[in-house]
């Protein structure tokens, strides 16, 4: 392959007859090592596996959901209850009772079984239906005791929320029906079977082989995944003692691991196979594609860990701790492709050398011609670049259109299957007390009693508010608390303008008519501080990653509109897969359940997507440069690129689809969303952008894609993703 004239080289396969690229690089020399040292490398990497597993059994998991937000009001309330000793600073647990002749005859039993409760670890106070009567419907079927925590849900071990559950469960009999409900009953139900997980390396090995036609083959791109999943999950146990990482974080990180180290390895892999139909020996053919493709993973693999390590300057909690072990997976899956792969690839080259040749000698034998069908599909959009662009672009603008109404927030227990105890309690309060009921608004009030039954009587009469209990003061006597119920669920629309109704016009005139200081919170307000703190804070987090993305395509290439395109194209990829998620989840499509959008996903789905999405922008455009520097004929050096990369971005790409459909399979309705998100997004990218977008803009700018001012080429220092040569 002929080396650029000060530019990035390309990743593509070369062309046949080129003279064979000279030795450079120190990821090709890494490759050397790698495959001089093969049994050493592969039993360092068992090594390292088998320590991070072990030592992450024996340490145990320490994860915490911490969605505190200082400076907000619920954050605010929260604390002043801590301070105060108010009942009210723990998260609660709702023992629920239904029996249809009515649960006053049940009383010896229930209040047997309370009295159990309120002796186990971690159980602060015991609230018996039967000594308030606002805890029992008007028909007298349903009620419900209160447990109050000790702590907050996450910091109450899972051990001493089973054992409430079995003590209730225990009581149930003859008619009798116990369920319960509240966040740390649902953190501690049992968690479903890892299909999703299996499913998604089903397909991910159905797609190699069909690629590839050999299992061996196959294999090696996803041996490789699963060692860096393996080894990153194990560190991000050992992480979790020293960083906030939320326990929704490990499914998550298995998610994008596979996807993301099967993409990178599959990247390198090709270009391996190509190399070995040009002739090349399996070791110097592991050199040259380390030497290339390497490079490009190295360059999406840093954009990914820049994009996700933005996440950390928001300040959100437990997203700060996910975004960590996300850049921690994506770091191992780099690592793995750069080491392990080589390796893999010096242990079985001889193998698949043989298969390559036997399957090229069979193609040419046949008349068959390399990318024959995509060098078809990028002449057909420069015939008609601009409609082919205008058709892509409104399709996409209009599947993103959905998001413009989308709204954020989190999934509570009714978005539970409907056979877990969490789901049917939450039914039955429904059912008993109306749905605002599940989502109770919980007003702080500084002031004595007195005050606090002035505040609860003007509550009561606020718009939206369907009920109110009475002002209950805390230890010192200085705080009164009011819970305050909404006529809506806890996800609707009603709720939410509740929340900004209470603090925007209800108590500012109360505050200046009793002079006490009035805080609205609880876990709904919580939810709604935390999807607004999203939405204010995410257009500076999308203004630092895409600057930052865009200054390092601009150093690659050496160009201004390169990276504004990609920028817009992954913005738009981006937008159609949020407005996807809008439709299914928050319109209900295909019969799922309405509801909102968990509030950290739009901005965990941007900073992974924005930065794979680099991934194919750098594979495509590198190899389109090569051939304009050196034909200068910008339509063959299009077509030319789509020819070269269109077969692997789209196996890359499809792997990474199945994958993370996988995910729908799963129960949690969080993963449902994250692995619709990435699918649609990763399906757009390869699929209409890659494949007809960019053929028809690159088309259309022609020799001016490469433009850039004499000034600033002068400034910035050359980046080239292949080392042309050695000296």
């Amino acid at each position: 392959m002929s080396p650029t004239r000060g530019a990035a080289s390309s990743i593509a396969p070369p062309a046949p007859g080129r003279p064979d690229r000279p030795r450079g690089g120190r990821f090709g020399a890494l490759a050397v090592w790698a495959q001089r040292h093969r049994w050493a490398a592969l039993l360092l990497w068992v090594a390292v596996l088998a320590a991070v597993t072990l030592g992450s059994q024996a340490a145990g998991s320490a994860y915490k959901n911490d969605f505190s937000l200082p400076g907000t009001e619920s954050q605010a309330a929260t604390d002043l209850f801590k301070k105060h000793g108010s009942a009210q600073a723990g998260d609660s647990v709702e023992i629920v009772l239904k029996d249809g002749r009515g649960i006053d005859g049940r009383k010896a039993a229930v209040e047997e079984m309370l009295a159990e409760v309120k002796g186990l670890p971690s159980v602060a106070e015991v609230r018996s239906p039967y000594a308030d009567a606002s805890a029992v419907s008007e028909d007298g079927t349903i009620g419900y005791a209160t447990v109050t925590l000790e702590g907050k849900a996450e910091a109450v071990p899972e051990e001493d929320v089973t054992a409430i559950i079995d003590t209730a469960k225990g009581a149930e009999a003859d008619g009798l029906q116990v369920e319960l409900g509240g966040e740390a009953v649902r953190g501690a139900q049992e968690k479903g079977a890892p299909t999703a997980e299996l499913a998604g390396i089903l397909a991910a090995v159905i797609i190699l082989g069909l690629l590839f036609g050999s299992v061996v083959a196959a294999a090696v791109p996803l041996i490789t995944a699963l060692f860096a999943v393996g080894a990153a999950i194990g560190l991000i146990v050992l992480a979790s003692h020293v960083f906030t990482v939320a326990d929704f974080t490990p499914p998550i990180t298995m998610l994008v691991g596979l996807g993301v180290g099967v993409d990178y390895a599959l990247l390198i892999f090709y270009r391996y196979r190509h190399e070995l139909t040009d002739g090349a020996d399996p070791a110097e053919a592991g050199r040259r594609a380390l030497d290339a493709a390497g490079r490009t993973v190295f360059f999406a693999g840093c954009t990914v860990i820049i994009a996700l390590l933005g996440l950390v300057a928001l300040g959100l909690g437990s997203l700060q701790g996910m975004a960590l072990a996300l850049a921690l997976t994506v770091l191992t899956t780099m690592a793995a492709s750069l080491v392990l792969l080589p390796a893999l690839l010096a242990v079985v080259g001889k193998h698949i050398q043989r298969r390559v040749l036997k399957h090229a000698a069979k193609a040419t034998a046949e008349g068959k011609v390399e990318g024959r069908r995509w060098r078809a599909l990028a002449a057909a959009v420069q015939r008609r670049p601009l409609s082919a662009l205008l058709v892509a672009v409104l399709a996409l603008l209009a599947l993103s259109a959905p998001a413009l109404g989308m709204r954020l927030g989190f999934a509570d227990a009714g978005n539970d299957l409907r056979t877990t105890t969490s789901r049917q309690a939450y039914d039955l309060l429904a059912e008993g007390f109306g749905p605002g009921f599940n989502g109770p608004l919980v007003v702080l009030v500084q002031g004595d009693e007195a005050v606090g039954k002035g505040v609860q009587s003007e509550l009561a009469k606020a718009e939206g508010v369907v009920a109110t209990t009475p002002a209950m003061p805390s230890e010192d006597g200085t705080l009164s608390t009011v819970i305050v119920f909404p006529k809506t669920a806890p996800q609707d629309e009603g709720t939410t303008d509740l929340v900004h109704h209470l603090r925007d016009d209800v108590a500012p005139g109360l505050e200046r008519d009793t002079g006490a200081e009035i805080l609205v919170g609880g876990s709904t307000a919580a939810s709604q501080d935390f999807a607004d703190t999203v939405s204010q804070r995410l257009p500076l987090f999308v203004a630092v990653v895409v600057g930052l993305s865009s200054l390092l395509l601009m150093l690659v290439f050496r160009s201004v509109l390169i990276p504004i395109k990609a920028a817009l194209l992954n913005l738009l990829s981006i937008s159609a897969a949020l407005g996807a998620m809008t439709l299914v989840f928050q319109q209900g499509w295909f019969g799922v359940q309405p509801g909102p959008i968990e509030a950290f996903l739009p901005v965990l789905i941007f900073a992974i997507v924005f930065g794979l999405s680099m991934d194919y922008e750098v594979f495509l455009v590198s190899r389109i440069h090569e051939e304009w520097e050196r034909t200068k004929d910008h339509s063959l050096a299009v077509r030319e690129g789509l020819a070269t990369t269109g077969k692997v971005i789209m196996a890359a790409g499809a792997i990474m689809v199945v994958v993370f459909a996988a995910f729908m399979l799963s129960p949690d309705r969080m993963l449902q969303q994250f692995g619709l998100g990435l699918a649609v997004a990763i399906l757009m990218d390869a699929v209409v952008i890659r494949c007809l977008i960019v053929p028809a803009v690159m088309q259309l700018l022609g020799k001016w894609a490469w433009w850039l001012p004499a000034p600033l080429a002068r400034r910035l220092p050359k980046v080239v993703l292949e080392r042309p040569a050695d000296g």
